[in-house]
């Protein structure tokens, strides 16, 4: 029923903020210029609304709004992957309806977060996504967040519906795709859920990672997920040690790092939402210092890339 997505889920995808103006509300044309950036930069897919976007803190209007944002910028030349996250079924059904409507190509459903629902309540809230909508559907399997994992056994009972087609894994555990890989359809992808993990999923044999640091320097997460295809991974892991200390900046107070460092580039505003609020000063200079740390060997993508 549904095409693998072997072409598009696969390498550095990036997890795009949401910017917001000075009266709060969403800056569509700041947003736009993301998506394009990312766009000429080569990425197959972009994900939006999502953990990057404060979703949360997005009514659902606004959400199909992005996602719209989002599709009519990219016109066919990558697919946009939208978020449908809540931890209430119904809502999450709502989202992704929204999202389908609004001309995604995906949806990204999380583990319902505080709820700490049982493997059968998992199991059923993403069947119950799945069936509401005709999309594929990439799972999110995020433990720090949610408190309780995506096991498995539930992601292979998952797996024998083609309609989902790939996991975020924010698990930390590295060896699942080395683990999982022979027990999963020809055709679904594993990639990582965070930048901390990427290098070592990737080489394990993961398909690439949803990324944060992607959204400031793509072309080199381009190159390194290249060399580590290559088997060159001494040069991939140099890149990537060079990267560490943005990327531990960013996994600190994820997304206002990442608004901060991209309001360094004159791409965005830093302006976030309650309850995420702004960088204080000397957070910002722990941004500023991992940038004088690459920028010396020009690593991070000029403004116009």
């Amino acid at each position: 029923m549904f095409t693998p997505p072997s072409a598009w889920f696969t390498g550095f995808i990036p997890d795009l903020p949401t910017p917001f103006d000075a009266a709060d509300t969403i800056d569509l044309n700041g947003f736009a210029a993301l998506c394009e950036r990312q766009i000429a930069a080569g990425v197959p897919a972009l994900v939006v609304c999502e953990t990057a976007g404060e979703a949360p803190t997005l009514s659902p209007a606004e959400q199909q709004l992005v996602i719209r944002t989002a599709v009519d910028v990219a016109r066919g030349r990558v697919r946009i992957i939208a978020g449908a996250m809540s931890n209430a079924t119904s809502h999450a059904i709502e989202l992704a309806r929204r999202a389908e409507a609004a001309g995604a190509d995906a949806v990204m459903a999380v583990v319902p977060a505080y709820n700490k629902p049982m493997q059968e309540g998992i199991l059923a809230h993403f069947r119950a996504i799945a069936g509401s909508i005709g999309l594929p559907v990439i799972l999110h399997d995020a433990p720090s967040r949610t408190l309780r994992p995506l096991a498995d056994e539930t992601l292979l009972r998952l797996v024998e519906s083609r309609q989902f087609v790939g996991l975020r894994d924010a698990s930390g555990d590295i060896t699942r795709p080395m683990r999982l890989s022979q027990h999963l359809p020809a055709g679904f992808r594993l990639l990582a859920g965070d930048d901390a993990t990427a290098f070592g999923f990737i080489a394990e044999g993961g398909d690439g990672t949803i990324s944060e640091v992607a959204n400031i320097a793509p072309d080199l997460c381009r190159t390194i997920f290249s060399q580590v295809r290559q088997g060159r991974l001494q040069s991939a892991r140099y890149l990537q040690r060079r990267l560490i200390p943005l990327i531990t900046c960013l996994s600190k107070q994820s997304p206002a790092a990442l608004k901060y460092a991209l309001s360094t580039l004159g791409l965005m505003s830093p302006a976030t939402r309650l309850p995420i609020v702004p960088l204080d000063a000397a957070a910002q200079r722990e941004v500023n210092r991992a940038f004088a740390a690459i920028a010396d060997e020009e690593l991070i993508d000029s403004v116009g890339a």
